[in-house]
């Protein structure tokens, strides 16, 4: 059956404040049983795992049941999983923890598409280390990541491959199946960050032949909670440890202190929420999540497609690249307006929009701060084609 809009918007209690929310580049809005579940958590006696009375040994059941879920959403292991407070802290970690065994000689791979919160740890630590880093490029034309270039970027010397799953400024889709399969074959660790990928489309860390993929449920409208999971759990006890604790294993080692419960609640019903995004969808968490996946996907495809025809036909504005795969994301400036009074001009008309300066990442890379910043737009599974309307007849309003 189609996919229910009205639905899933009677489900997120802040659409009721009259906006147009197009800010998902920010992270989705929260949906009622995420907050129900943070409330009832807090309320409830938890206290530390470790201990042998209910708030101990309940601490641990939430902690466990976090671990389950994120496997569950790219089809892991739990006892792969890392949690931490978000993708960028746990990126930084992994890089240290990784980078204690480079020597002179070792390489890093980096990408021009990458967010930096995938890219600053891994040149940090390869300063640290005095290690070379080579840069995968765009095609400006089109944003797109050649998969080509990277026969000549594995050459031998390179240990990790950095890659974004999807560009949350330009909406790119890599062929990452296709990089891994050369990482293999020369094993070198592909770590993906898959932050702005998850909330789109239904995720399989096998299929993408990632070693590590990173994710971030604020993403998808739930707590600020990320994770990494590790496709082979063995590998974390190979890696050098931040734990405090001087025996941590597995997942442990890479993180530090204990963590909410609130928080770990949250997550695990912002994942039960992306599994019940097809009322229809039924099976194990993992078919529904698929179902409900592959619903979004169809659905924001088409709102998106609507999207740029109509952007690009019926107003001032040239949207960043043309990638063949991509997630509802997307930049766009303005031939006349500079992107600052866009948003303003939007926020006038109730339509939320980000400017951004385009001074650092992919949109430094083409020139984005040259022509005054870019209007940066992301579609949610709440945003409806009424909205986007409204989007694009504020914009055309600009001419």
């Amino acid at each position: 059956m189609a996919f229910d809009v009205a639905r899933v918007r009677g489900l997120i209690p802040a659409l009721g404040d009259g906006w147009v929310h197009l800010d998902a580049t920010g992270g989705m809005h929260v949906p009622e049983q995420v907050a129900s579940a943070t409330l009832q958590a807090v309320r409830a006696p938890v206290s530390v795992p470790g201990g042998v009375f209910p708030a101990s040994l309940h601490a641990e059941e939430i902690e466990d049941a976090a671990r389950a879920a994120v496997a569950d959403l790219v089809a892991g292991d739990p006892r792969g999983v890392v949690l931490g407070p978000n993708t960028a802290v746990l990126l930084h970690r992994l890089a240290e923890a990784v980078s204690e065994t480079w020597v002179l000689g070792d390489e890093v791979v980096v990408s021009r598409l990458d967010d930096v919160a995938n890219v600053a740890p891994w040149l940090r630590s390869a300063q640290r280390k005095g290690v070379g880093v080579r840069w995968a490029e765009i095609d400006i034309e089109t944003c797109e990541l050649p998969d080509w270039q990277f026969d000549e970027l594995l050459d031998g010397s390179a240990r990790v491959v950095a890659l974004t799953a999807a560009s949350a400024q330009v909406g790119t889709r890599p062929e990452i199946a296709k990089i891994a399969a050369r990482t293999q074959e020369r094993g070198v660790l592909l770590v993906v960050d898959a932050h702005a990928a998850a909330p789109y489309g239904p995720l399989d860390i096998a299929a993408l032949g990632a070693d590590v993929v990173a994710v971030d449920a604020a993403a998808w409208g739930g707590p600020q909670v990320g994770a990494l999971v590790f496709r082979t759990p063995a590998l974390l006890d190979r890696l050098a440890s931040c734990s405090l604790e001087p025996s941590a294993h597995g997942p442990r080692r890479l993180e530090i202190g204990p963590h909410s419960g609130p928080q770990l609640a949250a997550l695990v019903a912002s994942i039960e929420h992306l599994a019940e995004l097809d009322e229809t969808a039924g099976g194990t968490r993992r078919e529904r999540l698929l179902a409900s996946m592959a619903e979004v996907k169809a659905y924001q495809a088409s709102l998106l497609a609507t999207l740029l025809v109509e952007l690009r036909t019926r107003t001032g504005a040239i949207v960043l690249g043309d990638p063949m795969r991509r997630i509802p994301m997307l930049s766009f400036t303005h031939t006349s307006v500079k992107a600052p009074d866009v948003v303003e001009h939007l926020a006038e008309r109730g339509i939320c929009a980000f400017a951004d300066p385009g001074d650092h990442g992919v949109l430094a890379h083409l020139g984005s701060a040259e022509v005054g910043g870019v209007v940066r737009i992301g579609l949610a599974h709440y945003t409806n084609v009424t909205e986007v309307e409204a989007l694009v007849s504020a914009v055309a309003e600009l001419n």
